[in-house]
């Protein structure tokens, strides 16, 4: 896997972030279902990593898959590096910042049309801009 073309401080991030967004996207760690408020969020914007704020998902992508984490059915595929997780026994697709590698979710292939995929992502690993704001 390529190395993150960004040179952040991990002494600085780990004071800049939550220790839930820390232990999300620098331990591989998962919000609890429905625990983040961006689950139900639906205004418009962007979702960008928390880590490097590279812009991920834009609000349109986004949809209730009542599974209790954001769901998107597609993604900026060039900010987004997918790879196999074999972790507890299952082989998943893992889903990172392709600017930091922080851990952002997972992708599954059950998502609506027009894609047919659902990326699950953890509300701790993203920062939501709302339009208005860019």
């Amino acid at each position: 896997m390529e190395k993150p073309s960004s040179n952040i401080d991990k002494e600085e991030l780990k004071k800049r972030l939550t220790p839930q967004q820390w232990n999300v996207t620098q331990n591989a760690d998962t919000d609890k279902p429905f625990s983040h408020e961006y689950d139900k969020k639906f205004d418009k914007g962007e979702y960008q990593c928390i880590v490097c704020f590279v812009k991920l998902f834009n609000s349109d992508q986004k949809f209730d898959s009542a599974c209790g984490w954001p769901a998107f059915f597609d993604g900026l595929k060039e900010n987004i590096i997918e790879k196999e997780d074999t972790s507890f026994g299952r082989i998943r697709t893992e889903v990172l910042c392709k600017n930091c590698h922080a851990h952002l979710g997972h992708v599954f292939n059950d998502g609506p049309k027009p894609t047919g995929i659902r990326y699950c992502i953890n509300g701790s690993s993203v920062h939501f801009v709302p339009a208005e704001k860019k």
